[in-house]
């Protein structure tokens, strides 16, 4: 990547200036603005206190060093940062490079053979899935796919509580609407299901089951229990293959109580001095350990808390050897999040083992009104429903372009819209567009290993070839940083570049070397923007 060609040379010229180090810290970015060079560097600001100079002398005396193999020249500007010109025959050389690299142009290695799970979505199966759980599952299968391209053996997750106040709850509003398809008068409980949803399951368990529960007894408990989560569950595993969500394993909540994996974490804690007791219950000491506050993890009445069948969870995936754990979840859950890593520390497992992707609310705007939702209410949008109307790729891609940190606004309109002001039907458009070049192409014409590619004189055509290099960059920055809008950012922007390219120059003309040469330029661009959706969960489509 040039990038990391140019901190080489920078490396180089600092140890060519006689500088304590190796160099290896120094830092390289992409210039905003074309009069500040192709990249910048602050080396001479960070590197000043490293030397005892100022930054502006140490730029004096690094810049001259620089080779003038890939750099055409070097400016000193502000207080003491570097400006970078590349020489065209380096651009050049990495488009050679990501041709001969094919499809794998941007995956990495750097991390094969470390175990990474990914957990997201994770919905209690009591009712159907919302937006909300579509912008989750979207942004963990997105980052699971991230982390795969940087080479980890990622495994995707989904936990249900199928146990617990929440399923019995469930129980009592099914049962309910059971007897009132039955023609009785049944109310739901104040904190029970409203939800239309269960009206048509109580039909069928009333057709199935004929006036068997005429109360509400520990027997129709468990049986309205489990028809509901069964049928729960397999409309959320529709809802989530639909979306293009792929699980590698589900997990249930039962299986730790089962196997009193609840009661030996319990004692785990109690046992390296974790909890107490107090007022009949016992307590996470998290505020000794620096926590925002203690936490219950056994009521009074003998009930583990969902934060202690939590940790329990967490202790059964350290004990299947996973190197790191990722969850993706709502931002409204430090409090448990923070209680979570102190109970972790506590039982000794390592500080990096487990972190958070967080993620805000999804509001849906439509003609310029926000639609208000509540799930308990009843009064919310399926995901289902936005499936039926959008389909999986505009979904996926407006649950993923905004920043995790902000609150999305799902713009309704602009979804449906099927124009080029459709931001995914833009970047989708922009492969069609280039499928429709290369297969219009002379066979002669497409370009092989020995193509010359120095023709590529436009700054249109320089500037897209350092796009297309720093996407290896740009996918590294999206996983790490839990932030997969910039794979969407990113292929937006080439799409609006090679559009803009598109229209100024001919990639089919008379001159067969700077042909064959552009068809190799526009070849790179769809693979990086195929790239892109792949990593998106979104078609690649040929014809539009």
């Amino acid at each position: 990547m040039l990038r990391r060609l140019l901190q080489e040379e920078l490396a180089a010229a600092w140890r060519a200036a006689g500088l304590d180090g190796d160099g290896a810290w120094i830092e390289v970015t992409r210039s905003e603005r074309p009069e500040f060079g192709d990249f910048t560097s602050n080396v001479a600001l960070a590197g000043a206190k490293r030397v005892g100079e100022s930054p502006r002398a140490l730029a004096e005396q690094l810049a001259p060093l620089v080779s003038e193999a890939h750099v055409e020249r070097v400016e000193i500007a502000g207080p003491g940062f570097l400006n970078l010109f590349l020489r065209p025959g380096a651009v050049h050389r990495a488009l050679r490079e990501m041709l001969d690299a094919g499809d794998r142009f941007a995956r990495s290695t750097e991390a094969v053979g470390t175990r990474l799970q990914l957990e997201y979505v994770s919905s209690n199966p009591t009712g159907p899935l919302t937006v909300g759980h579509g912008r989750q599952g979207v942004l963990g299968d997105v980052l699971a796919s991230l982390y795969e391209a940087l080479g980890f053996d990622v495994e995707r997750e989904y936990y249900y509580n199928d146990a617990g106040r929440q399923v019995d709850l469930l129980a009592e509003s099914l049962w309910a609407r059971y007897r009132q398809v039955l023609g009785e008068e049944a109310s739901i409980p104040d904190e029970g299901y409203q939800g239309e949803y269960l009206i048509s399951m109580a039909e069928s368990i009333a057709e199935e089951l004929g006036d068997r529960f005429p109360e509400f007894d520990d027997e129709a408990r468990r049986t309205m229990g489990a028809a509901a989560v069964e049928r729960m569950t397999e409309s959320i595993r529709g809802d989530l293959d639909r979306l293009g969500l792929r699980y590698d394993h589900w997990f249930s909540e039962t299986t730790l109580h089962a196997s009193g994996e609840v009661d030996a974490a319990l004692a785990s804690l109690t046992e390296c001095g974790g909890t107490y007791e107090k007022d009949g219950a016992v307590w996470l000491a998290a505020e000794e350990r620096g926590g925002d506050r203690d936490a219950v993890l056994i009521r009074s009445d003998g009930r583990p808390t969902y934060l202690m069948v939590d940790i329990a969870y967490h202790l059964n995936k350290h004990r299947r050897g996973f190197d790191r754990v990722i969850d993706v979840q709502g931002a409204d859950h430090h409090a448990e999040q923070n209680a979570m890593r102190i109970a972790l520390a506590y039982l000794g497992i390592p500080e990096g083992f487990l972190d958070y992707a967080l993620h805000q609310f999804v509001s849906l705007k439509s003609s310029g009104e926000a639609l208000r939702m509540s799930t308990r209410k009843g009064r919310f949008v399926t995901l289902g429903s936005l499936l039926d109307e959008l389909g999986r790729d505009i979904v996926r891609y407006f649950m993923v372009a905004r920043k995790p940190s902000n609150h999305l606004e799902f713009d309704l309109d602009l979804a449906r819209s099927e124009s080029l002001d459709n931001p995914a039907t833009y970047i989708q458009y922009a492969h069609t567009r280039i499928a429709s070049i290369l297969r219009n192409a002379p066979a002669d014409a497409l370009p092989e290993a020995s193509t010359p590619l120095d023709v590529l004189a436009e700054a249109e055509e320089l500037e897209l070839i350092k796009d297309l290099d720093g996407l290896p960059d740009v996918i590294h920055e999206a996983a790490t940083s839990f932030s997969p809008h910039l794979i969407a950012e990113y292929a937006l922007n080439v799409s609006r570049r090679f559009h803009a390219y598109y229209t100024e120059h001919r990639v089919l003309g008379d001159d067969a070397a700077l042909t064959a040469a552009r068809l190799a330029l526009v070849l790179m661009v769809q693979r990086a923007i195929r790239c892109c959706l792949d990593l998106l969960g979104m078609s690649a489509p040929e014809t539009m």
